[in-house]
């Protein structure tokens, strides 16, 4: 079987309340943040989901596992994760990678303070989807 090739992806930064998001190219191999979609104690809102998959057209689907990661307050982040991906890919009929996305948060809020921004969650969690996916697009691309 051929592999389709991959010109636009879609990257997710997993979170129980919030999901960021960005989109890149294979291309010009760059990316941007573009969101958040909210959720609920890890369940997203689909059609917020939904209606971002169909504006873009993505080929592939990047999200950030935070594995060996620590749970929190109970919850298994990484669990979640990985449960948010398996149901893109049976949602959407997409390929769905996975890459290591621990301290991408962190990694995002110093990167926009740097820049001289004041963050706020929706514009972190934006960065840190970006952040998943150009480390992904880094590798793909290579």
């Amino acid at each position: 079987m051929t592999r389709k090739r991959i010109n636009l992806a879609l990257g997710f930064d997993f979170g129980m309340k919030y999901i960021g998001y960005a989109v890149g190219q294979t291309i010009t191999q760059g990316s941007r943040p573009l969101g958040i979609i909210k959720a609920k104690q890890g369940k997203p809102d689909w059609h917020a989901v939904s209606k971002i998959i169909g504006q873009w057209q993505p080929q592939a689907l990047i999200v950030g596992i935070p594995f060996g990661m620590v749970p929190d307050e109970g919850n298994d982040i990484e669990a979640f994760a990985k449960k948010f991906a398996n149901q893109l890919g049976e949602r959407y009929q997409l390929p769905v990678y996975t890459i290591d996305e621990r301290l991408s948060s962190r990694a995002a809020w110093e990167q926009l303070t740097e820049e001289g921004r004041h963050p706020d969650k929706a514009t972190v969690d934006a960065t840190a989807a970006q952040i998943i996916l150009q480390s992904w697009l880094n590798e793909y691309c290579a």
